[in-house]
């Protein structure tokens, strides 16, 4: 390959104790330069692409505006600086050394580009993608060498990282997280009539079918406190949300209005909404989760103990390994939307450990999410109106509760579509949702101890639903068009003060009406135009429902109220016991060694069990786990996922499991209902 000419004054060799030629410094400073501008492409500018379109990221931790500027300044920067040290330490060896160093580091910086590239423009992934940006690397190094005109172009490009910077703060829009804009929110004004305490519960991802039972009423055996709250307010069954994303659908909800812009879910960009309306008049208890709508001026955030720089530079770090990875991730961003647990908060670290090692089922002390305990706290009768607000992200993805409220790990890039994934998926939720209803039930007995129940305006809703249809899992468009009765209808539950029977509502009720008719129900007057109608007024005429994958983008969906998809019937060799059977065969499970010493004091337990079988085990088999020689489930052989695994399957009965060792055992069901154990590694 050839070598670049060096200019005279390059080439020259300084006297000895000399000072160093000018030449040497333009050099350095031409390498740096281009160091720059590389690390700019493979670091600076995917990462604040993606922050700057993800506000509810800042939101969601509490960022004040200088952490947000420090971590902004921590990308541009920070990452240049190792890189260039590299360099620095490399010219001790001498100029042949510099030289070569910078020509690596150039190497592999144009390599990892190729990989962001290539992953965006071509379907290659994994080696095969590594070897193509290996070879655009070596291209573009010898270019490098060769050629004085790439060089020119990676230093004009040095001034990338300050454009990526300023299109961050000025341009994105997590723009209004750091640069909000002055503009206090329109109050509404007190008319005639009582002004109830409101207690509003906004549930993130629930669609209203997993709550039914196969009559379409609320399953109150699987949901006894979701029934409960049915039979005493009114359940408008015809609900639906306004968006699939809740940075769209939650102001959709607060403000009365459909999405027009897409818009960071934050005061400065939403002042007229339900929290400046009511403060007026109603102190404002907030727990908000991923949006910040209401002001300081209304209601000051309590602090979260996931928040400050360095839970940024965490998360910003492990979006880092997303975006340069030679594979697709499959971990959902929103999964680090993620509830603390008491325990993990600290706010069970005075409590004594118990002496009895059983788990203590029913009770929610050591698994209650850290805001949701707040929130009830808060629930007390006032001197003042008051407005106690919790978005709770419940329950939503990362799915990690039983109903009991135990605690159980999974992989982060386990698989939610696919032959056998989806049910996983589906039963996963719907085990949460069962832990989400113990939460419910809490909330009912707190207001009823408290008083507030009669007295109290009481709103349970979601903001969005999710699909578990195969092939159409999620919730953007493409389950919308195929699963719109999962995505779009949610529960919409609301008792007015002193309601004592439920009733149903078919109403075409969509989620803008739901600030109208509160302001309806507290006898407050709205000073800005709604979409909504309140529930006070006649129903709107029109059947269809308007949703919004992209704000000012309304789409049409239509249909009724949703029935619930048929449920796969349960395989009756579930609960039963397990003799001694022959072992033929083999099978791996990942997580066996948390078997043997299972924490049940504190709620962890190995309920997801996954791993892998090998190849010539057919697709389509069927596996029964058991524990204690109960079988807990039986699940599928699937084709390998991108993690090697082909099996996994979820323990939802708590109860299988004893404190200390456990055993697990894993049987290949044969056609005629036969069990054949397979040996674990």
């Amino acid at each position: 390959m050839a070598e670049r000419t060096l200019t005279p004054s390059e080439a020259r060799p300084a006297a000895p104790g000399a000072p160093r030629e000018p030449g040497r410094w333009r050099a350095e400073l031409r390498r740096l330069l281009e160091v720059v501008a590389l690390v700019g492409l493979v670091v600076t500018q995917p990462l604040l692409d993606v922050l700057g379109r993800s506000p509810d990221f800042f939101l969601f931790h509490r960022a004040s505006r200088g952490d947000v500027l420090l971590l902004v300044a921590l990308i541009a920067i920070v990452p240049t600086v190792p890189v260039a040290l590299v360099g620095a330490v490399s010219l001790v060896a001498g100029r042949a050394a510099r030289a070569a160093v910078h020509t690596l580091v150039v190497g592999l910086l144009l390599a990892a580009l190729a990989v962001q590239v290539g992953r965006h423009t071509t379907p290659l992934r994994g080696v095969p993608l590594l070897l193509v940006a290996a070879v655009a690397g070596a291209a573009g190094v010898a270019a490098h060498r060769r050629w004085r005109v790439p060089g020119r172009v990676l230093r004009v490009a040095a001034v990338g990282p300050p454009v990526f910077v300023s299109l961050f703060l000025f341009a994105s829009p997590a723009s209004a997280v750091v640069l909000p804009r002055a503009h206090a929110g329109a109050a509404g004004t007190a008319g005639a009539g009582a002004h109830p305490p409101v207690v509003m519960i906004v549930l993130d991802e629930l669609p209203l079918v997993s709550l039914l039972a196969p009559d379409g009423r609320i399953d109150a055996t699987r949901y006894p406190n979701f029934a409960e709250l049915a039979r005493g307010s009114t359940w408008y069954r015809n609900a639906t949300g306004v968006s699939g994303w809740t940075p769209y659908a939650l102001p959709a909800m607060l403000t009365g209005r459909y999405p027009a812009q897409p818009f960071a879910p934050h005061y400065s960009q939403y002042p007229d909404n339900l929290f400046t309306a009511l403060g007026g008049l109603y102190e404002i208890r907030a727990e908000e989760s991923i949006t910040r709508l209401c002001p300081p001026s209304r209601c000051e955030q309590p602090a979260s103990p996931e928040q400050g720089l360095g839970v940024l530079v965490r998360e910003s770090g492990k979006l880092l390994r997303q975006v340069t990875a030679p594979v697709d991730s499959r971990i959902d961003p929103e999964d680090s939307y993620r509830e603390l647990t008491r325990a993990e908060a600290g706010l069970d670290a005075a409590e004594p450990v118990p002496a009895d090692p059983k788990f203590r089922w029913d009770t929610l002390d050591d698994n209650q999410p850290a805001r949701f305990t707040s929130f009830l706290a808060g629930l007390r009768p006032s001197s003042r109106p008051t407005l106690h607000f919790l978005h709770l992200l419940m329950p939503h993805t990362p799915w990690a509760y039983l109903p009991s409220g135990a605690h159980y790990a999974a992989p982060e890039d386990l698989p939610n579509d696919g032959a056998g994934w989806v049910e996983l998926a589906r039963q996963r939720h719907l085990a949460q949702l069962g832990y989400t209803d113990r939460l419910i039930g809490e909330t009912l007995r707190t207001l009823r101890a408290t008083g507030l129940y009669d007295r109290a305006l009481i709103l349970v809703t979601a903001d969005h639903g999710v699909s578990f249809r195969r092939d159409w899992q999620g919730r953007g468009m493409d389950a919308i068009n195929h699963a719109a009765d999962q995505v779009a209808w949610v529960p919409m539950f609301i008792k007015s003060p002193g309601q004592r029977a439920g009733r149903v509502d078919d109403r075409n009720w969509e989620h803008v009406d739901l600030l109208p008719t509160i302001a309806d129900e507290t006898h407050m007057r709205i000073p800005w135009r709604m979409d909504g109608r309140s529930a006070r007024q006649a129903p709107r005429q029109r059947p269809e429902k308007r949703f919004y994958d992209r704000p000012g983008q309304p789409v049409t969906i239509t249909g009724g109220v949703p029935s619930p998809p048929a449920a796969p019937a349960p395989s009756p060799l579930v609960g039963t016991r397990v003799g001694d059977r022959p072992t033929d065969g083999t099978a791996t499970v990942a997580n066996l060694a948390a078997f043997r010493d299972v924490d049940a004091v504190h709620g962890e337990l190995p309920a997801l069990v996954w791993g892998t079988v090998p190849a010539a085990v057919p697709d389509g088999t069927m596996l029964a786990v058991a524990v204690n020689g109960t079988i807990g489930a039986v699940v599928p052989v699937v084709p390998p996922d991108r993690g090697g695994r082909r099996f996994a399957a979820l323990l939802s009965d708590d109860r299988l499991f004893a404190a200390g060792a456990n055993r697990l055992d894993l049987y290949r069901v044969g056609s005629d209902g036969s069990l054949r154990r397979l040996a674990l590694s």
